[in-house]
C-alpha cells in the first residue's frame, strides 16, 4: 500500500499541476488577441513545456498504479494531455513556419533539463496489446518459415581435383609435424635447465636477490594498479570518462521485480473488475429495472397530461436531438418545455432558409478578400503575416474539454475518497453500482420512449444496413499473400530512445543573429514521437487532434531515417508494409496488378492497425527525369496512385505514409509536396551528438574506456560523419581478438581512423543543398517569407521619422553655418 499511496500522492501532484494549467490556458471569451508574435510563442512553448511535465508524471502513474477506476480517470486526462501537446505543437509550426523550435530560455525559467524535453512513450501502447501482438508475430513467422523451405535450393557440392586434394593434405602433414618439432625442443630445454639448476645450486645471497626482485616487482604492480585507479576516478569525477557499463545493483534488480509483480496486480484487478461490471449490471437490472420503468412511465404520463392542460393539446414527444424523455425529467415545467421544443423547431427552419445566403454571402466576402488582399499588397507591401501578427489567436482545441472532464472527476469522486480500508486497491463496488444504474436507466428509457411514442402515434422507422464491398477473401489469406511477396515485412526491434542525439545549445543564439540553424537529432526524435508515435498509439489521438497522413524523413545516408521508422513501428507495435520502387519492380504488374496491390494493402492496414506503409527511395517516385538504368524498375508507378491513397486515410484509420529520401532534390518537389504534407529534415550529428554516440557505440560493443582513448578528439576528427560512419567504424575495431587484448592494450583513438578513412563524409556541399531544397518546400518558403518581412520591418522601425523634440541630421550643422556667414 506504500507504493500507491507514493503513485496517489503523483497523481494529486500532476493533478494539482494540471488545474493550475486550466486555468491559465482557458481564458475569459473577451480576451483580445496577442499582437506581439514573440510572446505568443513564448506563451504556446511555456504550455507545451507544462503540458509535457505533466505527461510524464500521469504516464508513470498510469503504468504502476493498480487501482482499476483510477486507472480509467487517469486514462482519459493522460489522452487528453497527449493530444493537446500535438494540438500546441501544430500551433507553435503555424506561427513560427518551422517543424523545429528552440526552447532554451524557457527551460532555464521553468527549472528543467534538456532531457526533459523528450517526449515519453507510454508503456500502455505495446503492454495492452502484447497478447494480439504475440499472435501475429508467432503467424508471421510461421508464414516466413513456409516461404523458407519453398524457397529452399538444393545445395551445389564444389569438385576438387586429386591434385589439389593432395596439396592442402601436404601442406596440414607439414604444419602438424612442425609444431611436434617445435614442442619436443621445448620439452628438452626445459630438461637442460633444470640439469644446469640442480648441479649448481642456489646460493643465500641468490635467495636475498631473488626476494629482493619479487619484492620490486610487487610493489611496482601495486603502485601503478593504485595509481591507475585513481586517475580514472578523477576522469569520471570531473566527466571527462564516462564510467563502465555495471550490472544492476541488487536494489534495482529489486524494483524492476516489484514493477513486474505490480503489474500483474493490475492485470488481476481489472479481470476482476470487467467481471462486476457484468453481475453488478445483472444484479442492477433485475432488482431496480421494474421500479424504475414505473415511475419512468408515471413522469411521462404526468407530463403529457399536464402539457394539454396547459397548452390545450398533447405535445410531440421530444427527439433524441432534442434530449429524448431526459428532456422530460429536466425539473421544467410543461410550458417550459413546450417553448423550448417550438424555439428550437424556429432555429431549424430559418437554418435551411438561410443555407442559400450563406452561400451567396460567403462568395462575396472570398472576392472582398481578394480585393483587399490586392490593395493592401499594392500600397504598403503588406502581406497576409502581418494581418495574423495584429492579431493571433489561440486556436479552439479538442482535448481541453476531455482534460477539464478528468480533472473534475478527479476533484468531485477520487481528491477526498478515503482509501485506508482498501488495502489492495480493488474496485468499488459502490461506485460501479452507481454507474450501472445509471446505464440501465438509460436503457429502460429508450424502452419506455417506444412505448409512449407508440401510444401517440408517433412513427418509428427501422434502418436497414447493407453490408459494404469487399473481396471474398479473409484477412488471413490477404495477411500471407503480402507477407510471401515481401510486401509485408517484420520491423526491427529498435526503441525511440535508441535513436541517440544531443540538445542544440545554439538554436536559440544562432535565430536570434538570423542564421537559421540545422536541427539536433533531439529535436528530430521529439517529431517522431508527436507526429507518429503518439498518434498511430492512441485512437483518441489520431481521431480528434490534427490529422497526419503522411511523413517524408529527408537527410543523407546514414543519419538514421530507416532505424526512426523501424522504432515507430516498434513503439506502436504496427504492421511494417515496403512499398518501396525497389521492392515493388516485377511484381503485381500492370494498372490492375497495382490497384489491386493497393486495395488489399489498405484493407490489411485498417484491420490491422496501427499501419505504417513505407516508400524507401522516395524521390524516385517523383523523379523528374528516370536514368536509364531505373527504367525497367518503373520507379514512378505509385506516383498517381500516392495521392489517392492518403486521402483515403480517414480520421478513424491509424495508418501513416512515411516516405524515406537521400537525395529529395532530384524529385519533383511539387508533386513531392502533395503527398508529404509533414517533411522532418535530419541533419549530420554535430559535436555533442557525436561524442554521445561514440561513447555510447563503444559501451554497446564491449570496450573499456579509459585514459588512453581520447573520445573528445573523436567526436572533434568525425566532423562530417553520420550515425552509420561511426557504427561502422567501431564495428571494424572492435573485433573479440581486440577485446580481450583490452587488459594488455588498451584501446586508443588513433585505431579507429583508418577505417574511417576508408569511407566518404558528408561534405558541406551535401549539406547545404539539403539546406536549399529545404527552404523550397511550402513550409520553408513560408518561412523565409516572414524571416524577410521581419526584417523589412526592423529597418522601417529604424528609420522613423524624428519627433518634434528630435532634430534631423545636418539640421544643427547647417544654421550654425549660415551664423557664421
Amino acid at each position: 500500500m506504500s507504493d500507491q499511496h507514493s503513485y496517489s500522492r503523483i497523481w494529486a501532484e500532476a493533478q494539482g499541476a494540471l488545474a493550475d494549467l486550466l486555468e491559465d490556458e482557458i481564458p475569459p471569451t473577451s480576451l483580445r488577441p496577442q499582437k506581439d508574435r514573440f510572446q505568443a510563442f513564448h506563451t504556446l512553448a511555456t504550455f507545451y513545456l507544462r503540458y509535457l511535465h505533466i505527461f510524464r508524471r500521469l504516464e508513470e502513474v498510469y503504468d504502476q498504479i493498480v487501482h482499476p477506476q483510477k486507472r480509467q480517470v487517469v486514462r482519459q486526462v493522460l489522452e487528453g494531455v497527449m493530444g493537446r501537446l500535438v494540438e500546441l505543437k501544430n500551433e507553435m509550426v503555424e506561427l513560427e513556419f518551422s517543424e523545429f523550435h528552440y526552447l532554451d530560455d524557457l527551460l532555464q525559467d521553468l527549472k528543467m533539463t534538456p532531457e526533459d524535453l523528450d517526449v515519453p512513450i507510454p508503456r500502455y501502447f505495446i503492454r495492452e496489446r502484447m497478447k494480439a501482438l504475440k499472435e501475429r508475430e508467432r503467424m508471421l513467422a510461421h508464414i516466413l518459415e513456409k516461404k523458407g523451405s519453398l524457397n529452399q535450393e538444393p545445395v551445389s557440392l564444389q569438385v576438387m581435383s586429386v591434385e589439389r586434394a593432395v596439396q592442402l593434405l601436404q601442406v596440414s602433414e607439414r604444419a602438424r609435424q612442425g609444431r611436434l618439432r617445435a614442442h619436443f625442443m621445448k620439452e628438452i630445454w626445459r630438461e637442460e635447465r633444470r640439469i644446469r639448476q640442480g648441479e649448481d645450486g642456489p646460493t643465500e645471497a641468490d635467495l636475498n636477490l631473488a626476494a629482493t626482485l619479487i619484492q620490486r616487482v610487487w610493489r611496482g604492480y601495486r603502485e601503478r594498479k593504485r595509481t591507475k585507479k585513481e586517475r580514472l576516478e578523477e576522469m569520471i569525477f570531473l566527466g571527462m570518462v564516462e564510467p563502465e557499463v555495471l550490472e544492476l545493483s541488487p536494489a534495482q534488480q529489486r524494483a524492476q521485480q516489484v514493477e513486474k509483480i505490480r503489474r500483474q496486480v493490475q492485470d488481476q484487478h481489472e479481470a476482476e473488475y470487467q467481471q462486476a461490471l457484468l453481475s453488478i449490471k445483472q444484479s442492477v437490472r433485475s432488482v431496480d429495472e421494474a421500479d424504475i420503468k414505473e415511475t419512468l412511465q408515471d413522469q411521462i404520463r404526468q407530463w403529457f397530461l399536464e402539457c394539454r392542460d396547459a397548452t390545450g393539446k398533447f405535445p410531440d414527444f421530444p427527439s433524441a436531438e432534442d434530449g429524448g424523455s431526459a428532456s422530460i425529467f429536466s425539473q421544467k415545467s410543461p410550458e417550459e418545455v413546450a417553448a423550448e421544443l417550438a424555439a428550437k423547431q424556429q432555429e431549424k427552419e430559418k437554418k435551411k432558409s438561410k443555407g442559400k445566403k450563406d452561400k451567396n454571402a460567403s462568395k462575396e466576402r472570398k472576392e472582398k478578400k481578394k480585393d483587399k488582399k490586392g490593395k493592401s499588397k499594392g500600397k504598403g507591401g503588406k502581406s497576409d503575416i502581418e494581418e495574423e501578427e495584429k492579431g493571433w489567436k489561440m486556436s479552439p482545441s479538442n482535448f481541453l474539454p476531455t482534460v477539464a472532464e478528468g480533472a473534475k472527476l478527479y476533484r468531485e469522486v477520487w481528491q477526498t475518497r478515503d482509501e485506508g480500508q482498501n488495502f489492495p486497491q480493488r474496485f468499488d463496488p459502490q461506485l460501479v453500482r452507481e454507474e450501472k444504474r445509471m446505464e440501465v436507466e438509460e436503457e429502460v428509457r429508450v424502452q419506455v420512449r417506444q412505448c409512449a411514442c407508440y401510444m401517440c402515434f408517433l412513427p418509428h422507422f427501422p434502418f436497414a444496413f447493407s453490408p459494404p464491398p469487399c473481396l471474398n477473401r479473409t484477412i488471413e489469406s490477404l495477411y500471407e499473400e503480402l507477407v510471401l511477396e515481401g510486401i509485408l515485412t517484420r520491423p526491427h526491434n529498435v526503441k525511440l530512445s535508441e535513436y541517440l542525439g544531443e540538445f542544440s545549445y545554439l538554436g536559440t543564439s544562432l535565430r536570434q543573429a538570423n542564421i537559421e540553424p540545422m536541427p539536433s537529432l533531439s529535436d528530430v526524435r521529439q517529431l517522431i514521437a508527436l507526429y507518429g508515435v503518439l498518434p498511430l498509439g492512441s485512437q483518441s489521438v489520431h481521431e480528434r487532434g490534427p490529422l497526419i497522413r503522411s511523413l517524408l524523413l529527408a537527410g543523407p545516408s546514414g543519419v538514421g531515417k530507416k532505424m526512426l521508422l523501424h522504432a515507430l513501428c516498434t513503439e506502436t507495435g504496427a504492421n511494417l508494409f515496403n512499398l518501396s520502387p525497389g521492392n515493388l519492380a516485377g511484381k503485381y504488374p500492370g494498372k490492375s496488378g497495382l490497384q489491386y496491390l493497393l486495395h488489399m494493402v489498405l484493407k490489411v492496414a485498417r484491420q490491422l492497425q496501427p499501419s505504417v506503409l513505407w516508400i524507401g527511395d522516395a524521390e524516385k517516385t517523383f523523379y523528374k527525369k528516370v536514368p536509364k538504368a531505373e527504367k525497367e524498375l518503373e520507379p514512378k508507378r505509385l506516383k498517381k496512385d500516392l495521392v489517392k491513397v492518403v486521402k483515403s486515410i480517414k480520421v478513424e484509420d491509424r495508418v501513416l505514409l512515411v516516405g524515406t529520401s537521400r537525395r529529395p532534390f532530384d524529385a519533383d518537389l511539387k508533386s513531392l509536396s502533395k503527398v508529404y504534407k509533414k517533411i522532418i529534415l535530419i541533419p549530420r550529428p554535430d559535436y555533442s551528438s557525436r561524442l554521445i554516440l561514440w561513447k555510447k557505440l563503444l559501451v554497446i560493443g564491449g570496450a573499456q574506456l579509459g585514459p588512453t582513448l581520447d573520445l573528445s578528439s573523436l567526436a572533434k576528427v568525425t566532423d562530417g560523419y553520420t550515425q552509420g560512419h561511426i557504427l561502422q567504424a567501431v564495428r571494424s575495431v572492435l573485433s573479440s581478438r581486440r577485446l580481450n587484448q583490452q587488459s594488455k592494450r588498451p584501446l586508443t583513438a588513433l585505431e579507429f581512423i583508418p577505417p574511417l578513412a576508408r569511407q566518404d563524409p558528408v561534405y558541406k556541399e551535401e549539406e547545404e543543398t539539403l539546406k536549399a531544397w529545404y527552404s523550397r518546400t511550402p513550409l520553408g518558403k513560408k518561412r523565409t517569407r516572414a524571416a524577410k518581412e521581419f526584417e523589412d520591418a526592423a529597418q522601417l522601425k529604424g528609420k522613423k521619422k524624428p519627433g518634434k523634440g528630435q532634430k534631423k541630421e545636418g539640421e544643427g550643422k547647417g544654421k550654425k553655418k549660415k551664423k557664421k556667414k
